[in-house]
């Protein structure tokens, strides 16, 4: 699986100009399943997001993780992360899982996120989706699990 995260003061995701998912000061969360990803690769990215020291402590120091902090996290399916751009001009999607088996990898992602203590909300699998973010810090990183 791969995965951008984003530490946000507040994230929002609309689909037909509805807000669906939201979260207060936590992280956005980027998700792309990849061919060879299962269960287990999810449960493993959401313990390692979750303990993920980024968040200041009393000192101003990063070394805070997201359950020490109470945040919450939205989580949004982004099949463009498998982005291959190494020929040509326009990227090709071939890397992401298919369809059935990402949108089952998302759900379960989310879920085990949600069972490790922050509140969890998503967006929605295969919508044209509008993600607007606050970034805080800002702070932009990049997980890849390598299947």
């Amino acid at each position: 699986m791969r995965a951008l995260i984003q530490r946000v003061s507040e994230a929002a995701v609309r689909v037909d100009g509805e807000v669906i998912g939201q979260c207060g000061p936590g992280l956005l969360i980027l998700v792309c399943a990849m061919p060879g990803d299962d269960t287990a690769t999810g449960e493993k990215l959401a313990a390692k997001i979750s303990k993920m020291r980024i968040f200041e402590d009393e000192a101003g120091k990063m070394n805070r993780a997201l359950v020490d902090t109470g945040g919450s996290a939205l989580v949004v399916s982004q099949f463009t992360l498998a982005a291959d751009t190494s020929r040509g001009n326009r990227p090709g999607f071939s890397g992401a899982a298919a369809p059935a088996e990402a949108e089952r990898l998302y759900t379960a992602f989310a879920a085990s996120l949600a069972a490790l203590g922050p509140a969890v909300e998503t967006g929605r699998f295969g919508a044209d989706m509008k993600v607007s973010l606050i970034n805080d810090g800002p702070v932009t990183i990049w997980i890849d699990t390598d299947g």
